[in-house]
């Protein structure tokens, strides 16, 4: 009398399951020591490839960049700079603003979108820096995130920019990246910033948010990523998620890196790309 076949639970016996093939060993993992060394050796190539990088909202002082950033949401840094020499030449102080007429003030900004919300959100910090501040923007992180529409984001911007206060600026493009790159698996703008925070010392993290910034505008885009045309391909874990064809990934470039305007009216001197033009040019 022969044996029985045992079959395993999934209903295959133990002499087939014995002949299976082995399995394919996966990848080891990225210990944290190579991780911060790659990290911080794509920080370093992109400071070759962004020399010139630099926040992209044109400002004179540290009211009218807290006032462009808080503009800036859901629109292009383009567009706030198209709309801010009005703006700036009608209010150009926290005074100002914080007497506006809601109705005017929201037909100025009515380009950037959102253009109720953030009106209201420009009266309330221009009378906050008014009453509380004495008119100035306070240069602490603390007293920025009390003013009406200003989170840490804004308040990094402005710390940062305006005052050489070093911060991380956690927008759509650094949150992008740093995930692609296998920096952080947090999808939460606050512990994103925390954990890359400790992958690069103080001194690093404005210019850092630049680079990063830059080159999520210029080359690895959120829909297809010009993977072909970025120098630093031999460091991503994500390479390939877009164009891999060189040809093909440099007609995917913006702004300087393709040729094009950037998105300043004024850029700095030292900047290669061209000015932007002004709203209604074109």
């Amino acid at each position: 009398m022969t044996a029985k076949r045992t079959a395993g639970a999934g209903g295959e016996s133990a002499a087939g399951s014995a002949a299976k093939a082995p399995a394919v060993p996966t990848a080891k993992p990225e210990s944290r020591v190579a991780l911060v060394r790659r990290a911080r050796r794509i920080n370093r190539e992109l400071a070759d490839v962004y020399p010139y990088a630099h926040p992209e909202l044109d400002f004179l002082n540290p009211f009218q960049l807290l006032v462009a950033t808080v503009l800036s949401a859901q629109t292009t840094d383009l567009r706030v700079n198209q709309t801010t020499p009005a703006l700036f030449a009608r209010y150009p102080t926290p005074e100002d603003m914080a007497a506006a007429v809601p109705e005017e003030l929201e037909e100025l900004i009515r380009p950037t979108g959102f253009f109720r919300a953030k009106a209201k959100s420009l009266i309330g910090l221009s009378k906050a820096l008014r009453d509380d501040f004495g008119g100035e923007v306070p240069g602490r992180l603390k007293d920025l995130v009390t003013l009406p529409g200003v989170g840490r984001k804004t308040a990094f911007v402005v710390l940062g920019n305006a005052f050489g206060v070093p911060g991380i600026t956690v927008d759509t493009h650094f949150m992008r990246l740093v995930r692609r790159w296998r920096w952080t698996a947090q999808e939460d703008p606050v512990k994103i910033e925390a954990e890359v925070a400790e992958i690069f010392p103080k001194s690093e993290w404005t210019m850092l948010s630049h680079r990063v910034i830059f080159h999520g505008r210029r080359i690895c885009h959120a829909r297809k990523p010009a993977c072909g045309a970025c120098p630093i391909t031999h460091l991503c874990p994500s390479y390939g998620e877009g164009e891999t064809d060189p040809e093909k990934a440099k007609k995917l470039l913006k702004y300087e890196m393709g040729g094009f305007p950037g998105q300043r009216l004024n850029p700095p001197p030292d900047y290669p790309g061209k000015p932007a033009p002004p709203l209604g040019a074109g």
